[in-house]
Formats: structure tokens, C-alpha cells, sequence
């Protein structure tokens, strides 16, 4: 879409923002930066050319402001338990989509549950968790299904070569534990459940090259609120490598590192999304570089069929439910591979 369309990015100068930042300039959008700290805002502002907003989710004045003009928003800035209730405020006051990277499930069950009814009233459009958590996910298990209205079971493993997490994920991971009391969660018999117990370990079977590969069953992210969301699954679970749990948990894990002139780490990722019914399968695969740099264009690729018109519903919905999955997924073709078995 080379339409030159404003598009405001709520922590633009964050790991993930920046990503963000420079996929809206590749397609054709003009970036206007804010976020809470106006340094690291004007920083990035000088660095890139663009125009800089400071704005703070206390402060509801600045936060229209600075998406005054704007086409849509994008939040980028965890932890979204603070910042996604305020930011969506603002984007129904000022009439426009908003869209946000939260692999926060508690944040993304608030945006559920406090905004659908207004959201949809309104005709607004409002997509939370359009990023590597969440998103990716949900897209994948809405393709695998294809022309099933219901399934018994999904299952998303993530193959990761290992994860060095931002200072954002370690802040948005220690909101999300005081939320749940210490307690982990996971999608069984149609609701969230909160439990004391560890967490199982497992072998599950990625395709190849990776094989199979020992995971953390019941690592649950941000799927577990998207899937359910349109799709009819009672039990949603999700699986992370042992490697890259090891290292997320590992407090001297180093953040990630740029290898590339676009930024992005040499991390590498398979999505590995199963759905069960009776006793047939379908599977969706996924392959790319980088959780933190895919999260860009899967966000940006929203806004802008947002903005053409190429959605099925208003109010707030996941990724799956709004978009045309298939269509959506191959669009990323540039930036992730997909292999289909039905």
C-alpha cells in the first residue's frame, strides 16, 4: 500500500517498535513516533527524520495528541496491562483502528472483555496480539482448519533456536506472574485455568529438519486467548523448546543481538500448529528469523488490510477471525516460509 498514510507506533523507540517503525516505512506508511520517555522519543526521532509525540498513559490529553491525524495505532509498548486499556481509549476517541504486539494473555483477556461490546457498537476494529505470540498462532491454526467449523484439540510448538528476550518481555513476563499470584495457566475444557503445578515435559514431533525435539508442555502464550477466541476448540495448548525456556527463565541471558542490516538476531523459529478432530489432523508449519523482527510485518500487514478494507468484522477480534488467514499468511511470504498438510 504505498498510500503515505499516517500511522501512530505507541513505543516506537522499544526493540519491537523500531521493527515496527521500519516495516510502515517499506510499505509505504509515514511513522509518527511516541511513547512514555521522551529522550529515548527524540533519539529515535533525530535518528530516523520522522516526527516525535511523547505521550503517557496517564495523561489522556497527550495520548490524543498523538494520534491526532493518524490513519491507525499501533501499540508496541509492554507492559500492556498498563498500556493497552489507555491506548485503545484514545483510538475510539480519535476514530481509528488500533492494533497492538501484547503476548500478555491477561492484557489480551482485558481487551476481550472490556471492549468488545463499545468496540463493536462502534464499528471500530480493534486486533490485539498481532505478533509472534498470539498472532502467528492463531493464523496458522485458523489455515490448518480450513473447512472445519469445530476441532477437539489445537496444539502450537514452538521451535525456537533459543530466545534472548528484551528488557520488554522480562517486564511484561513479571506483570503477567504477579497477575496470576506465581500461578501458571493454560486453555483446557473451554476456559483458563490456573494451576500450581509444574508444567509437564515432552517430545514432540517438528517436522523435519528439526525432529523431534524435548518441550515444556503447557508453556502457554498468547493462543490460548486467540484461537478460542472465533474457533471452536476446548483445549488449546502450546509448547516451547527446553533450550529456549531454559534461557527465557535465565536472568543473565543476554537481550538480543543484531547480526544483519535489517536488525534482526540469528534466532531462528518453527511453528509447529496441530488440530485434531476424531480422529483426523491437520497441520500448519511455519519457518522464519526472529520472533521480535516477524512480529513487523505481521502487525503492519494488519493496518494496512485494516485500512483497505480487507476484513470480515469489526469490534475486537484476533488475527484468525478478522483476516483471510491464507491470504494473510502468504502475503508474509517474504518474511516466513508455510507448508500446509491437510
Amino acid at each position: 500500500m504505498e498510500s503515505g498514510l499516517t500511522v501512530a507506533v505507541f513505543g516506537a523507540y522499544g526493540h519491537t517498535g523500531r521493527f515496527v517503525v521500519a516495516q510502515l516505512r517499506d510499505r509505504g506508511f509515514v511513522p509518527v513516533l511516541s511513547g512514555r520517555d521522551a529522550a529515548k522519543l527524540e533519539k529515535a526521532a533525530s535518528e530516523s527524520g520522522l516526527e516525535a509525540r511523547p505521550a503517557s498513559v496517564d495523561d489522556p490529553a497527550s495520548l490524543d495528541r498523538a494520534l491526532a491525524g493518524a490513519a491507525a495505532v499501533i501499540n508496541c509498548a509492554g507492559p500492556f496491562a498498563a498500556t493497552a486499556g489507555p491506548v485503545i481509549e484514545a483510538a475510539l476517541r480519535a476514530g481509528i483502528p488500533y492494533v497492538d504486539v501484547a503476548a500478555e494473555i491477561e492484557a489480551n483477556v482485558d481487551t476481550f472483555t472490556n471492549f468488545a461490546e463499545r468496540a463493536r457498537a462502534a464499528g471500530a476494529v480493534i486486533v490485539p496480539a498481532m505478533a509472534f505470540y498470539g498472532g502467528l498462532g492463531d493464523l496458522l491454526a485458523t489455515a490448518a482448519m480450513g473447512d472445519w467449523t469445530a476441532a477437539d484439540e489445537a496444539h502450537v510448538a514452538y521451535g525456537l533456536s533459543g530466545w534472548h528476550p528484551t528488557a520488554g518481555t522480562r517486564a511484561s513476563g513479571v506483570v503477567s506472574g504477579e497477575r496470576r499470584g506465581g500461578r501458571r495457566v493454560r486453555y483446557a475444557n473451554g476456559r483458563l485455568e490456573y494451576r500450581d503445578d509444574k508444567p509437564p515435559t515432552l517430545e514432540w514431533p517438528f517436522p523435519d529438519p528439526m525432529g523431534p525435539r524435548a518441550v515444556i508442555g503447557e508453556f502457554t502464550m498468547a493462543d490460548v486467548v486467540t484461537i478460542p477466541s472465533h474457533l471452536s476448540i476446548p483445549d488449546v495448548r502450546t509448547y516451547m523448546t527446553v533450550e529456549a525456556a531454559r534461557e527465557l527463565s535465565d536472568p543473565d541471558t543476554p537481550a538480543p543481538a543484531p547480526v544483519d542490516e535489517h536488525g534482526r538476531s540469528a534466532q531462528t523459529f518453527l511453528v509447529d500448529v496441530v488440530v485434531r478432530s476424531g480422529g483426523a489432523q491437520r497441520r500448519a508449519v511455519a519457518r522464519g528469523r526472529d520472533i521480535y523482527a516477524i512480529t513487523a510485518p505481521l502487525a503492519v500487514e494488519a493496518v494496512d488490510r485494516i485500512l483497505t478494507g480487507q476484513t470480515r468484522t469489526v469490534g475486537v477480534a484476533s488475527a484468525g477471525e478478522i483476516f483471510d488467514a491464507l491470504g494473510f499468511l502468504h502475503a508474509l511470504a517474504p518474511h516466513l516460509t508455510l507448508e500446509l498438510r491437510r
